[in-house]
């Protein structure tokens, strides 16, 4: 197996976990809506927000075979890897209750009670709002997804693979949010977004040595131990963070 061919699953893996828990963020937004105002206003601003997100992507993809390859890889690996050390840090910190843990199932009651509140305020209006608001969330979540999809393909010709893995992800949340019309709240987020950070951290560390010119030991096999390091020292750091603190002695 070469060392491109290596990265197929890998690449895979990653964009259908990180996609995953970004489609179902924009999932349960949608949902909210649709439980409010209907199916109408909700889907309509969704297929909005595809629509635009697809003008961007079809704007803006043609521009990256104009951009050197080394620059490319710089750039790409910087951005992925803040991008995965953030995923990567939220879920240390849930992991360890420093932060609350993210329920899909608050954040829905919580946006249905918003929008039941703007009803009573200016009903005439909420349809507009509620479309916005459907717009809005499948636009932004959609950036990041394609943001994953170039992060982790671009570069090696693994364009089609990334694409492939966020595509079934997105599927997958929308088939299962239409059968269960409510948010996936058995979703392990947190533990999707550690393993996702893991995995983001490790590409962003070999594209940003890539785009330096540095030759990693072993190829893309380096991946492989880059993961293995990011998840070493992220379990470490979620040992020590529960360990209960001892009181000083007075």
């Amino acid at each position: 197996m070469t060392g491109s061919s290596a990265l197929i699953w890998p690449v895979v893996t990653a964009a259908f976990l990180a996609s995953l828990v970004e489609a179902v963020e924009a999932l349960t937004i949608v949902l909210a809506v649709a439980t409010v105002r209907g199916w109408r206003p909700a889907g309509l601003g969704a297929i909005a927000g595809l629509a635009a997100l697809a003008f961007i992507v079809v704007a803006l993809g043609p521009l990256l075979d104009r951009v050197p390859l080394h620059l490319l890889q710089l750039v790409i690996g910087v951005l992925l890897l803040l991008f995965g050390m953030r995923w990567l840090r939220k879920a240390i910190l849930r992991s360890t209750g420093v932060i609350p843990l993210h329920d899909e199932a608050t954040a829905f009651a919580a946006e249905t009670a918003e929008l039941r509140e703007q009803a009573r305020r200016n009903e005439a209006r909420l349809d507009w709002i509620a479309a916005l608001t459907t717009f809005k969330a499948v636009l932004l979540e959609g950036l990041e997804v394609v943001f994953i999809v170039i992060a982790l393909g671009a570069g090696r010709g693994m364009l089609v693979p990334a694409s492939v893995g966020a595509g079934a992800a997105c599927l997958a949340v929308a088939g299962l949010g239409l059968v269960l019309h409510r948010p996936l709240a058995r979703v392990p987020e947190n533990t999707l977004k550690f393993a996702v950070g893991v995995i983001l951290s490790a590409f962003g560390m070999f594209w940003t040595g890539e785009g330096l010119g540095v030759a990693w030991p072993g190829g893309d096999f380096a991946i492989v131990g880059f993961a293995a390091m990011f998840l070493a020292v992220s379990s470490a750091a979620i040992v020590l963070g529960r360990r209960p603190k001892t009181r000083a002695l007075s």
